[in-house]
């Protein structure tokens, strides 16, 4: 019998460490364990156990062969922890430790860890402090690996001033410890604290790895820290550390989110290798950075390079659509994905709402809305500003009750959506009863957007006394979007004493920005007070300071085309400008005078005629007429809020060709239909 056991204690021995091609196969091994009467054998039993955790990934096999070990020893204790971690069965090696506790076994410093790490995965405050003290009293406390899991359970719980007095004792840091503490700081969203402790690691001789590289690249993208970024992508060069494609890919990223995309575009075509994060990475900066035409440009490249688009490209592309009106592109875009990914996905799904409605679609946004089995905060909120910006207020009104009843709360963003609802439509009591009830009943302080919208609510009905009144009540102080919209109130009912104390305000906040000149400048030719007016345009022109081109656009056969104003490029430039003589000659016909006082200059009342006729949003109604079949939606895209003399040609142009044109402008959509405007002459 001596003789045979050690030959099978050498065979098994080999098959375990040979590995498995099947889960069979290791029973098999285990079988033959029992039956040798090695199935006590602690060694072999520890790596039985391994394979079972970390290559069949069977945590409830290795529980029941744990459970018929008699004498387990500290090493199969540990493994069993750790391959519990590993399979992410964090209350199980708790449970495991607690066992061993009970059996009256000493932890050791490779069994900390990982049990630390469970405490942190659940949060579970009152194991990890436990587990802590155990430490300090079996002298472990100066272990790197486990202060390092002390870092990070108390960061995980948000005890950061404890994590950093864990950090600050370490005698010996090293690349895992700096990580969990800038880590932690950069996950509670103290993102400089992050920053400035890789600084400080740099200075210690830190080598940062790429994970390091990764999550302090996108602390400086949410700081807007270009400059931090630039000196990190400066370090990365200069060393020749974190040359991969994920630490190229958060360079992409950080130079998007703090709006360079030429430098993000110079990293992008420099990488050797792009996955389709990267490809993501660099579409969405383009979406989010006002740049939807690079957006798409770059998406149709990807699909020439037979990349299937993830999550994160179709968000940025359907971004890019809706800020467009490519109704037909983003409707191609998203027959890429399978439909149940946007129905199951809240961010697909919101992007998809958002497209369909700011391309003037709001019946296939509430489609799209009521199709999804997923209905978080954000995605009532994309419906409920879809709503308010095509003029649907009750609507919205609707949604946001239905919201409650749903048992989610709602936020800041939800508020503006229900207070630009208000405005679209003159409704200042129910915008009192929003504003005042994010305080009064949701503990939700307004911010300065909730602000704007409360002063823009009351200046467009002429309360201009009670926004200004408003805004010097303010909790902070205003800002140019704040004045802005007083700007617009008192234009709109010309009170230019007002609007030429707003304006000083304005100034002094963005002495560049052309618009506020604009605006007053507006208001004086409105009044016909010339003087007054060519001061502005004096002003404007000692600063070299430029008006804001306006642009229109309008999507024909999957090809979106832009107009200027006056604009004569365009390959249809003639057949264009026919079509709007043809247009012009009929609106007189039918009594349309053009109003003229929307014009910015001092000009003979002829020329000031044909400038208003040739606005860059009539340039494509009229690209659309030619170039659309006669049942085909005319859907245009403005940068800037149309002028009352496009909208009351349009409205008449509508009626005069039986078609329906739909304008979004900066504020709403205007639905043109047989001469009247969904927005009822109120924008």
């Amino acid at each position: 019998m001596n003789a045979v056991v050690p030959k099978s204690l050498q065979e098994i021995k080999a098959a375990l460490f040979q590995g498995f091609e099947s889960f069979n196969h290791l029973k098999h091994i285990h079988a033959r364990l029992l039956r040798s009467g090695l199935h006590q054998n602690n060694y072999l039993l520890n790596q039985l156990l391994k394979l079972t955790l970390n290559s069949f990934h069977n945590p409830s096999y290795a529980k029941l062969l744990f459970s018929q070990t008699q004498h387990p020893n500290i090493f199969l204790w540990n493994t069993v922890i750790r391959g519990f971690v590993t399979n992410d069965c964090f209350h199980q090696a708790i449970g495991v430790f607690n066992s061993m506790r009970e059996m009256s076994c000493l932890p050791n410093q490779f069994t900390f860890p990982f049990l630390l790490k469970s405490c942190a995965r659940l949060s579970d405050y009152e194991q990890g402090v436990k587990s802590h003290s155990l430490v300090v009293k079996l002298g472990f406390d100066y272990d790197v690996f486990v202060n390092t899991g002390l870092v990070c359970f108390y960061a995980k719980c948000g005890l950061l001033e404890d994590a950093h007095k864990v950090f600050d004792d370490l005698s010996d840091r090293n690349v895992v410890s700096w990580t969990a503490i800038m880590s932690a700081y950069i996950e509670l969203g103290r993102f400089r604290e992050g920053v400035d402790l890789f600084h400080r690691s740099l200075e210690m001789g830190l080598v940062p790895d790429s994970f390091i590289l990764v999550r302090v690249l996108s602390a400086c993208g949410h700081l807007g820290d270009m400059g931090a970024g630039e000196w990190i992508h400066r370090y990365m060069a200069e060393t020749g550390v974190g040359r991969n494609v994920f630490v190229s890919t958060s360079l992409v990223d950080m130079y998007s989110k703090c709006g360079n995309m030429e430098k993000a575009r110079h990293v992008f075509d420099e990488m050797p290798e792009k996955d389709i994060v990267s490809w993501s990475a660099m579409i969405q900066g383009y979406a989010a950075n006002g740049l939807p035409k690079e957006a798409l440009d770059l998406f149709y490249r990807m699909q020439r390079d037979n990349l299937s688009p993830d999550c994160y490209s179709m968000v940025g592309v359907l971004s890019a659509c809706g800020r467009l009106g490519a109704l037909n592109v983003g409707e191609w875009a998203s027959s890429l994905l399978d439909r149940k990914e946007f129905h199951f996905n809240p961010v697909l799904g919101t992007a998809l709402i958002d497209m369909y409605a700011k391309c003037g679609q709001m019946a296939l946004a509430w489609e799209a809305f009521k199709e999804m089995k997923v209905k978080d905060r954000v995605v009532w909120n994309s419906v409920m500003s879809g709503l308010a910006m095509h003029g649907h207020v009750r609507s919205a009104f609707a949604c946001f009750g239905q919201l409650e009843k749903h048992g989610i709360n709602p936020d800041r963003n939800t508020f503006m959506a229900l207070l630009c609802a208000c405005t679209h439509a003159g409704l200042v009591n129910d915008g009192r009863q929003y504003f005042d009830s994010m305080t009064r009943l949701y503990f939700l302080n307004p911010e300065i957007q909730h602000y704007g919208c409360m002063v823009d609510l009351l200046g467009r009905v002429g309360r201009l006394e009670e926004a200004h009144s408003l805004i010097k009540g303010m909790a902070m102080e205003p800002n140019a979007i704040i004045w802005g919209a007083l700007l617009g109130g008192c234009r709109l009912h010309r009170d230019t004493k007002l609007a030429e104390h707003v304006l000083k305000q304005l100034i002094e906040l963005e002495p560049w920005n052309s618009g506020n000149y604009v605006l007053l400048s507006n208001i004086y030719s409105a009044d016909h007070k010339w003087d007054d007016s060519e001061k502005i345009r004096s002003a404007m022109n000692e600063r070299k300071i430029q008006k804001i081109p306006a642009y229109s656009w309008i999507e024909v056969d999957g090809k979106v085309h832009e107009f200027l104003v006056g604009d004569k490029y365009h390959p249809m430039s003639d057949k264009i400008h026919a079509k709007l003589g043809e247009l012009n000659k009929k609106l007189r016909e039918a009594g349309y005078v053009p109003k003229t006082e929307y014009v910015l200059f001092d000009i003979e009342e002829e020329e000031k005629e044909h400038f208003v006729g040739c606005h860059s949003e009539k340039l494509a109604v009229a690209f659309g007429l030619i170039s659309t079949k006669p049942n085909d939606v005319i859907r245009v895209i403005k940068n800037l809020r149309i002028c009352g003399d496009c909208h009351t040609a349009i409205k008449l142009i509508s009626k005069i060709t039986g078609r329906e044109i739909i304008v979004r402008d900066t504020n709403r959509f205007h639905c043109f239909i047989d001469g009247s405007c969904s927005c009822r002459d109120y924008w």
